[in-house]
């Protein structure tokens, strides 16, 4: 899909991308003010989509989307503004703008290469609360594939310009057919900094020699960090790779399970902080 251009690419475009979101409605409107009532924007964590009118409304209205983004919650919210002075505005009227919140709490997994082991694990991983985005530089890689409706494949004969695409904090597998591929798109995905699973499938001798290039290239923090090879549950025997791919979602599952949950910026409550609160004190 290409770069989205409106409010209605944009949410199509979050939802295909696990990206989290807030659509901001304008809700009443009274007076003069900048735009309709039923006008909509779209705000992402570093990205807007469209216009509620621009100036300090808009301004205040983007900053308050992406506080409650961060709060991990998934919710609405209607928000008064007179649009005065002291909103820096000089319209004289006045609007109501609607939030909705809607927080992807799907885990966006990268999978490079669809030779047999990837084969063998996608049927595994699509059973898991994941968005996954299977890639691979051969143009034929996917033709004769069943693949599931929460995979996406892309046919790249650069993979690693796929890298940057990918939403903060994916996880990534790296499983392709070519070694040296395999680390370029290690060291792509490590100089981004954004990535806090980096995987790949080879032998010990191999993730060495990787771990050594890489900290020659200034990588080696990052590496130790993130860089996760041998890939998978090593206490699971067998080379197979369906033994290998076995091995590799025990490890996906465990990392699935031990994800910290969200916390919220100073000044921000999620309704259920705010409804726990109260029962705090009434109790």
């Amino acid at each position: 899909m290409r770069h989205p251009r409106n409010w209605f690419d944009a949410v199509s475009w979050c939802h295909r991308h696990a990206q989290g979101y807030v659509l901001i409605t304008v809700l009443t409107v009274a007076g003069s003010v900048p735009r309709e009532q039923g006008a909509k924007m779209v705000v992402t964590g570093d990205r807007q989509f469209d216009t509620i009118g621009g100036g300090h409304l808009e301004f205040d209205a983007v900053k308050k989307a992406r506080a409650f983004l961060a709060t991990g919650q998934s919710q609405q919210h209607i928000e008064s503004y007179p649009l005065s002075s002291k909103l820096g505005q000089c319209c004289g009227g006045a609007v109501k703008v609607l939030f909705e919140i809607n927080v992807s709490h799907c885990q966006t997994l990268a999978i490079f290469g669809a030779g047999h082991v990837a084969q063998a694990l996608i049927p595994v991983l699509a059973q898991l609360p994941l968005t996954i985005k299977w890639i691979d530089s051969r143009p034929d890689a996917f033709a004769e594939l069943d693949v599931p409706p929460n995979v996406t494949t892309v046919c790249d004969p650069q993979p690693e310009g796929e890298i940057p695409l990918l939403p903060a904090q994916s996880w990534l597998l790296i499983l392709t057919h070519d070694h040296q591929l395999d680390y370029v798109l290690a060291e792509t995905a490590l100089k981004i900094n954004q990535f806090p699973y980096v995987g790949m499938i080879g032998s010990d001798t191999k993730a060495r020699r990787f771990r050594t290039k890489l900290a020659h290239r200034g990588l080696g923090e990052a590496a130790d960090n993130h860089f996760v090879s041998p890939v998978g549950n090593l206490a699971i025997p067998g080379k197979t790779p369906i033994e290998v791919a076995v091995s590799v979602s025990a490890q996906i599952i465990e990392r699935l399970h031990s994800r910290p949950a969200p916390v919220a910026p100073a000044g921000i409550q999620s309704r259920t902080q705010e409804n726990d609160n109260k029962d705090n004190v009434s109790a």
